[in-house]
């Protein structure tokens, strides 16, 4: 799914009682003086002293050499103000580049998973979000209704593939609930092997991690995955408060007990604690998964149209809380990097510009009976077609709109 240091009582506590603060970051870099005297400005060689070395007005032209010499100091004042300004901003973008990148969990190797599917098109992200605890105090998953341990390991609360190529960004979210075939696999903390069978999407999460996710999304659907990011509830929490809430509008009221979401129909900013609650209720959509998978959607555009903002990027004591709140919990593969982030961000901006859509993999029964219970049933003519255009980053022609 870290900058300056962090007051222990700042933003991401203060808004959300019990959460831990992140790992403080390196400052930002100090404002250096220029070299040289003259309170601070260069010197000239062989200039001693404020006038030295000027060369007098010519003959004639005493008036426009007055003229000049009196509006040449605030010229250069203005030119050295701006160089400064450039200097700061450049080496402490470049420092927190270099800093934050080095921050990054790259603990998914998909280079040796096997079996992948071949390239495509394009470049495919997929998108976790996961119910990992991590970094929440027990007064914090109280607050957020999200119950369970810090150490009683992760499930996948959401799943999001990203696609993006010559005709936009692409979003389909993969229900939860899915039915569909998990490869053979062996479990890591057992050794024991299985072999392939039907089950629910996020029981590949469960039984084998993020390796075997992904085996399972590409055998699925066809299509070969780029990166992989995760994010758990601590982390998303920390970067909707770090950017100052998130600016949703909702057609109707949203109350979900099981979530904590009690949300008013009409616009508004959520928190990191009301941002939580609305992308994982469920119980009160008519569609169930697919209606919450529709409201994740929305929510990240919103969330990285908002992080995109010039005074977000510009405002180190919103940029580095925010890049420290989220590489608290943030998950990605070995060959992810922030320029790899920050491609993703821009790709989810521009699809609530209208550089892309926003799909829900296509189904025919939401509520299938399997021996693992109630289950997602895939289209699969639709299925197999969408995802044949996006292998091949053809226009998008079908999928449900979300």
């Amino acid at each position: 799914m870290h900058w300056p240091q962090m007051d222990p009582g700042g933003p991401l506590n203060s808004s959300l009682p019990g959460v831990r603060a992140p790992v403080p970051a390196p400052a930002p870099p100090a404002r250096l003086d220029a070299p040289g005297g003259n309170d601070g400005r260069a010197v000239r060689p062989g200039r001693v002293g404020p006038g030295a070395g000027r060369a007098g007005p010519e003959p004639g032209r005493a008036g426009r050499g007055r003229r000049a010499a009196r509006s040449s100091p605030r010229r250069r004042r203005i030119r050295r103000t701006a160089i400064l300004l450039v200097t700061v901003l450049l080496s402490g973008s470049l420092g927190s580049y270099v800093w934050a990148d080095t921050q990054l969990n790259r603990e998914v190797d998909l280079d040796k998973i096997a079996d992948r599917m071949p390239p495509g098109r394009g470049t495919n992200y997929l998108i976790v979000g996961s119910d990992s605890r991590v970094g929440l105090s027990d007064r914090a998953k109280k607050d957020l209704h999200t119950g369970g341990s810090a150490d009683a390991g992760r499930r996948t609360d959401s799943m999001i593939l990203l696609h993006t190529g010559a005709h936009g960004t692409t979003m389909v979210s993969l229900p939860r609930d899915s039915w569909v075939t998990i490869p053979p696999y062996i479990r890591p903390d057992t050794g024991k092997h299985y072999a392939a069978a039907k089950n629910k999407l996020n029981a590949a999460f469960s039984f084998g991690g993020p390796d075997l996710l992904v085996r399972t999304i590409e055998r699925n659907t066809g299509m070969h995955v780029d990166h992989y990011t995760e994010i758990g509830f601590a982390g998303f929490v920390g970067i909707v408060d770090a950017i100052g809430g998130v600016p949703i509008c909702l057609d109707r009221d949203v109350r979900d007990k099981k979530s904590g979401a009690n949300l008013k129909k009409g616009c508004q900013t959520l928190d990191g604690r009301a941002a939580l609650a609305f992308v994982r209720q469920r119980h009160q959509e008519a569609q169930g998964d697919l209606g919450r998978s529709q409201n994740q959607q929305k929510f990240l555009a919103a969330l990285a149209r908002k992080a995109a903002e010039p005074d977000i990027l510009l405002d180190p004591a919103k940029v580095y809380p925010t890049m420290s709140a989220g590489l608290g919990t943030l998950i990605v593969d070995q060959d992810t990097g922030l320029t790899n982030l920050t491609s993703l961000f821009k790709a989810m901006k521009g699809v609530t510009a209208g550089d892309g859509k926003r799909l829900n993999v296509p189904v025919s029964n939401l509520n299938l009976r399997t021996p693992k219970g109630s289950a997602v049933q895939w289209n699969e003519a639709k299925a197999k077609e969408l995802f044949n255009e996006l292998n091949d980053d053809r226009p998008v022609t079908v999928g449900e709109k979300g």
